[in-house]
């Protein structure tokens, strides 16, 4: 939750000076080195399971393409959340977008794998509906007192929340979710299914950046070159960026053996109320709002803390 949420830091570092069309490639870098990282150590070392290159060998293709498909699934998301951030930031995007997510997200990875009160579950979710609404609502009051925030940061936010409810499923599938320490033959630990999502991650990239590039959310169109022409510094921040999303992502996998793939990747995405709070109180992107936007704030808060407690809750 503390990773999913935070990640978006970096892209509000780097935008001051760096497009998120070139950002969105150095944080994508950042996932795959830090999914590699995670599976040649943590995934290799110890006396119980397969390690990595182990487990990638005996790995059937279907499975393989069940966790690259994940990741075509989520990058197509998280392109279409990182335009919406650059056009209204994270106190919006994230609510909106993740919000949604986790609510379609909960439902689709339940009916994959029942684990968890069903009724508690599905309450957590409805609180963190309500919460969504409230966030558009606070938007709404917003955008009327600042022009640069357009209703496209909003549509951008509910599909890439659609989109991205729906590879967390994929990833699951790829695993044995009741052993990953002796995984069944063909399935996955988590280490190896994420490399393999990364992979999917920066293979889609390449046609998911070139229609970013070509139609741009905001600006004018740019030339892939320049990505080469960028300081350290803002490559760095990018690739700090997937390598923080990257661990929560490997945190969330590991969690879910016990607390179930539905509860594990709900309770992952208390990320928005994470971002909400980083875009209201450091990057100060409500200043200046009507009151009413405030009111509308921290009605959300409250109703994500409610639903992340019966999401808690549902899995004891």
């Amino acid at each position: 939750m503390l990773c999913w949420g935070s990640w978006g830091n970096t892209q509000k570092l780097a935008q001051r000076n760096w497009r998120y069309e070139y950002f969105y490639w150095d944080y994508v870098i950042g996932v795959l080195l830090f999914s590699l990282l995670g599976a040649l150590t943590l995934g290799s070392i110890g006396s119980e399971g397969r390690s990595f290159f182990t487990d990638l060998q005996q790995a059937t293709c279907t499975n393989l393409a069940l966790a690259f498909t994940g990741g075509i699934v989520f990058n197509a998301a998280n392109i279409l959340l990182a335009g919406a951030i650059s056009i209204c930031g994270m106190a919006v995007a994230f609510p909106v977008g993740i919000g949604l997510a986790l609510v379609l997200g909960v439902l689709i990875n339940y009916i994959g794998a029942s684990k968890g009160d069903p009724l508690l579950l599905f309450a957590g979710a409805a609180f963190i509906t309500l919460a969504i609404v409230f966030s558009g609502l606070a938007y709404r009051s917003a955008a009327r007192q600042h022009t640069r925030l357009p209703a496209k940061g909003l549509l951008l936010s509910i599909l890439a929340g659609i989109i991205m409810s729906c590879f967390y499923r994929f990833i699951a599938a790829a695993m044995d979710m009741d052993n990953f320490a002796q995984p069944a033959p063909g399935k996955m630990t988590p280490y190896t299914a994420l490399f393999i999502f990364a992979v999917g991650v920066l293979v889609s990239n390449f046609p998911f950046s070139f229609i970013a590039r070509s139609k741009p959310v905001s600006g004018t169109h740019i030339p892939l070159m320049a990505y080469f022409k960028g300081s350290a510094k803002s490559h760095l921040v990018g690739i700090a960026g997937g390598c923080i999303w990257c661990l929560g992502t490997l945190f969330s996998l590991l969690a879910s053996a016990k607390a179930g793939a539905a509860i594990s990747y709900g309770l992952g995405q208390g990320a928005t109320l994470v971002s909400a709070l980083w875009g209201i109180f450091v990057w100060k992107e409500f200043d200046g709002a009507p009151p009413a936007a405030r009111r509308f704030n921290v009605a959300m808060f409250f109703m994500f803390l409610i639903g992340l407690g019966l999401l808690i809750y549902a899995g004891k």
